[in-house]
């Protein structure tokens, strides 16, 4: 009798392998998936179908996953491009509060300058107003100066002109003595010569003036005087004869009445130049020009 054979089971061995391969990590796209079925037999129908329907739902994932991810890439390069954005941002800002840091550095700057040119204004006008108050004071003490100095003046010309006719007076006495014999023409003789004296003391000195040590200057003034005052003595005498005798004598008369006078005048200089050395007197100006000093 013969056997029959085993009956072939209707459900199939199914074995799926899955392997997932991912790309070199350089790369930047998304790792992939293989699967790789192997079908060793073909079982009864609704093993298919559960078959069929868990790789429908296999595919559906992966799908997901690769909208996923490119979605996450999307997401990605909007950080990227936004973190980037706020950089700029930053930078911008950076950039911008720098250059309000300048603008306020410069504008207290130029707040500064003005403030020292403001101060550097009133110290002008300050320096000017001091300038004319000086000015002013000197101008006052100036003329209050002349007013004193023109007193002293004054006061030295009386004074010089008083020594000066003693001195002169003094030194004519003798030769008065020996030309008058009146008491009366002697008086008078005596006033012309103090007069005279007193006017050559107040001459002598605004005529030397400060040259004490020019000796032809302090003759000049004596001969000056002296010739002067002799020849007016001689012109008050008796008209001259026509003779030749008469007028030699009376030429030598004239010779020795100007010497007599320039005698009187220079004996007036010494007492005035002893005076001045012994500072009873002061030569004239009184003070010198004094130049003006800066306080």
């Amino acid at each position: 009798m013969a056997t029959t054979p085993p009956p072939i089971p209707i459900s199939a061995a199914f074995h799926a392998r899955l392997r997932l391969l991912s790309s070199p990590p350089s790369s930047c796209s998304p790792p992939s998936l293989v699967v790789k079925c192997s079908i060793n037999a073909i079982g009864d129908t609704e093993s298919s179908k559960n078959l069929i329907k868990n790789g429908a739902g296999f595919k559906n994932f992966m799908l997901s996953a690769i909208a996923d991810e490119q979605q996450l890439d999307e997401n990605w390069n909007e950080l990227d491009k936004a973190t980037q954005r706020v950089e700029v941002e930053i930078q911008k800002n950076q950039e911008t509060e720098a250059r309000k840091k300048k603008m306020m550095m410069m504008m207290m700057m130029m707040e500064y300058i003005n403030h020292l040119e403001t101060k550097v204004s009133k110290i002008a006008e300050l320096s000017e107003a001091r300038a004319m108050m000086e000015e002013a004071e000197y101008g006052a003490m100036v003329t209050e100066r002349k007013a004193m100095n023109k007193n002293k003046e004054k006061l030295e010309s009386v004074k010089a002109a008083t020594i000066s006719a003693i001195v002169g007076t003094l030194a004519s006495l003798p030769i008065s003595l020996t030309h008058e014999n009146d008491a009366f023409e002697l008086t008078v003789s005596t006033a012309i010569t103090i007069i005279a004296c007193a006017l050559y003391g107040a001459t002598f000195r605004y005529a030397v003036r400060r040259d004490l040590d020019d000796f032809h200057l302090k003759t000049g003034t004596s001969a000056a005087f002296g010739i002067v005052k002799g020849v007016a003595t001689l012109d008050g005498r008796p008209s001259l004869e026509h003779e030749a005798g008469s007028l030699l004598s009376h030429a030598f008369n004239g010779a020795v009445c100007v010497s007599e006078n320039v005698l009187i005048f220079l004996f007036a200089a010494a007492g005035l130049d002893i005076c001045y050395k012994m500072e009873i007197l002061s030569p004239f100006p009184v003070e010198r020009s004094v130049s003006r000093t800066k306080m």
